[in-house]
């Protein structure tokens, strides 16, 4: 995978983080159950990303 994946799973794990937070403020659970979803999803692509630089190297 290349350097523009790993960038679109840090930015989705910082929309995520966003979302999360905006959720806390506002009291809005729907929203902050939707942040930590998608750091979630951000994390599992980044452990994909990691574990397919190993077997390469």
């Amino acid at each position: 995978m290349g350097l523009g994946d790993k960038v679109g799973n840090k930015a989705e794990d910082l929309k995520g983080k966003a979302k999360e937070a905006a959720g806390k403020v506002t009291k809005n659970e729907r929203l902050e159950t939707e942040g930590r979803a998608d750091q979630v999803s951000a994390d599992v692509k980044q452990a994909g990303e990691k574990a397919k630089d190993a077997f390469r190297h």
